[in-house]
Order: C-alpha cells, then sequence, then structure tokens
C-alpha cells in the first residue's frame, strides 16, 4: 500500500481487489482498463471504466490514485470528483451528440473541457497536473476530418472559452483510441504551482505545423509541480517524434527506443528545472500503448533494454493519435508507487 505520509501516490491493482482496500479513505480516483469496459463497485470514488485491452495478462486492471484523507467526493454534471485540501481528481463520459452540422466528437469534447474548466474553477483548483483521453476510432474520419483532429478543435476552444493559455504552461494530457464507448476523460489537478515542460528534441505540440490539423494538439510534454516539499512529474503520452515527424515508420522497437529517448530528454530538463528531484527512468510508472498486440514482446524488449531495472508498467492495446505510430508511452514519478504495482 502507499505510505501514509505520502501527499500522492499510485497503485495497479486487479479490478477485483479494489473494494477490498481496506484504507478507502485516502483513495482519490482512478480508471480501470478491460476489454470489454466493466464497472467496478468502488462507492463514491471516481472510476473511469474504459474498453481498451490488457496485455499483460490480466482481464481488467485499475490504474489508482492515492492522497492523505479526510476526502470530499462529489458531482457536478456528468463529472464525479473526489478532492482534499491538496488535489482534485475527476473523471467523465460523454456520449458523442451533435445538435448540428459540427462533427459530435469535436463538441463533446468542447462540453466535457467546458464542464471540466467550470468544476475546477468553483472548487478552488487553479491547475491541472494531468489530463487523460480516450475514445475510439482516433484515426478515422469522419465530417471530412480525422477525429483525433475533431478532439483538438473542441478541446481548444473550450481552454479559449475559460481564458486559459494554449501555448506555454499547459497541462501534459494524452489521447488514445479504445475500442468501443464514448469519450472518457479523467483528469488530476492541484491548487500548487504547476511548470509544463517541453522536450528539447521536440517541437512543442501547440506549435505543430497546419499539416497535422486546423487546431494544434494542447499539451505540454510534462507537468513539474512539488507537493508537500516533493518534486513530482507528470511526462504526457509520448512517441516516435523528433521535431514534429514521426520516425522509424514500420519499426516498433526502433519507435520504442525513439519514445524512450525523449522520455529521457524530458526527464533532464525536470532535473535541470528541479535539481534536487532526481528524477530517473528506472524509478518512473509507465503505461504503455501499444497498437498490435503482436508487438509486445519488441516493446517490452526494447524497454528493458533501455531500462535495466524491473519496470512498474501497464501494457495496453490502444490506436495512437497518428495512425504511423505503433507504440505511445506516459510515465510520472516523484510520487509513492505501491509496493508489487506493474507489471
Amino acid at each position: 500500500m502507499i505510505a501514509l505520509d505520502a501527499l500522492l501516490g499510485l497503485s495497479l491493482l486487479p479490478a477485483s481487489a479494489l473494494a477490498c482496500l481496506p484504507e478507502q479513505e485516502d483513495l482519490l480516483g482512478g480508471a480501470c482498463f478491460s476489454h470489454p469496459a466493466t464497472g467496478t463497485a468502488a462507492g463514491d470514488l471516481p472510476l473511469l471504466a474504459v474498453d481498451m485491452p490488457l496485455l499483460n495478462g490480466e482481464t481488467a486492471l485499475c490504474e489508482v490514485w492515492h492522497s492523505p484523507g479526510p476526502m470530499q467526493s462529489g458531482r457536478q454534471g456528468a463529472i464525479r470528483y473526489r478532492e482534499n485540501d491538496s488535489l482534485l481528481f475527476g473523471c467523465l463520459s460523454l456520449a458523442e451528440t451533435s445538435p448540428d452540422a459540427r462533427p459530435p466528437l469535436q463538441l463533446s469534447a468542447e462540453a466535457a473541457y467546458q464542464s471540466i474548466f467550470e468544476l475546477l474553477e468553483a472548487r478552488g483548483f487553479g491547475a491541472v497536473l494531468r489530463f487523460w483521453n480516450y475514445f475510439p476510432a482516433i484515426n478515422q474520419e469522419s465530417h471530412q476530418i480525422e477525429r483525433y483532429r475533431q478532439f483538438n478543435i473542441g478541446r481548444q476552444d473550450a481552454f479559449l472559452a475559460h481564458g486559459r493559455t494554449v501555448i506555454g504552461n499547459v497541462p501534459a494530457a494524452c489521447a488514445l483510441g479504445t475500442v468501443s464507448g464514448g469519450l472518457h476523460v479523467a483528469f488530476l489537478a492541484t491548487r500548487a504551482d504547476v511548470i509544463g515542460i517541453e522536450n528539447p528534441r521536440q517541437l512543442a505540440a501547440y506549435h505543430y505545423p497546419s499539416q497535422y490539423g486546423p487546431r494544434s494538439p494542447t499539451f505540454s510534454r510534462a507537468g513539474l509541480v512539488r507537493l508537500g516539499g516533493q518534486a513530482m512529474l507528470f511526462i504526457s503520452g509520448t512517441a516516435s517524434i523528433v521535431g514534429h515527424q514521426t520516425l522509424h515508420g514500420g519499426d516498433v522497437a526502433a519507435q520504442t527506443r525513439e519514445c524512450l529517448h525523449n522520455i529521457a530528454a524530458i526527464v533532464g530538463e525536470a532535473n535541470r528545472l528541479a535539481p534536487d528531484a532526481g528524477f530517473r527512468l528506472d524509478r518512473l510508472a509507465y503505461k504503455v500503448y501499444v497498437r498490435h498486440p503482436a508487438d509486445l514482446a519488441a516493446v517490452r524488449a526494447a524497454m528493458a533494454e533501455h531500462i535495466a531495472a524491473p519496470l512498474t508498467a501497464v501494457f495496453l492495446q490502444a490506436d495512437v493519435c497518428r495512425a504511423d505510430l505503433l507504440v505511445e508511452i506516459e510515465a510520472s514519478g516523484g510520487h509513492a508507487i505501491a509496493d508489487g504495482a506493474g507489471a
């Protein structure tokens, strides 16, 4: 379990074990992954149920964030949330509907983010550490535009409507394709200051050229925060991109190595900004999204070669935001990680 003095901790555990946790008062929320998606009985804990197959052999796995109580739970519209004095975790799921000719996913993304910003403003949480976005058919085209690009338009419209910057210090995030379902969004927010980190090997995503869509993606490569005197790092979904171009098309092992080079560069930037943090690749918790299940062995081998230590990692089958990307890796560190978490 998570150390009692940790301001933030992460557990990875079978969904069947969630209801049996003895210290329910320290749970913030999280997401459960399975195919098909299955709800989990966990009281008022905000949990996404995501239709995304696991590649570790499990049938259903939950990623759960912990923080010391006392906790307060609530609902605002479609959002379920749970908070203490320092952190708020929330999630929502929306069906895709549109009252006009605009793409339904674009409108759902705008509505989801508008409601999130309204909640955070009402609860007094000024910064978001991390967004997780999941929706089906991410690479497919509808309404004459790719669905990931639809999502980017809707997300950015909500940022602008709430007077939030769309370049520079924006939150870390990921966007992955699920097997089915609507739009699922989870977020972890704080009252502390969060520093957006960019990767010197990559063009900032919010400056991508128009070839990637009419609106650039609104996220930083990572977010750095200090909570309770401890520096913590939240690394966005990271792929085989240098500058703004995909590298190593068709070679999943080379793409995995490039992902890890990019994560190493982000860790270097974080350590430059927080010299006392000592972030290391072998001390991060990873979530690895693999497009083709047959590539799992190559991805794991490349990670083992690059990170010579037992990994805390979850491996999921998911479509990545560019059709030529075969793998995406996100990570976090500086927080507590439950003993035995991962695979």
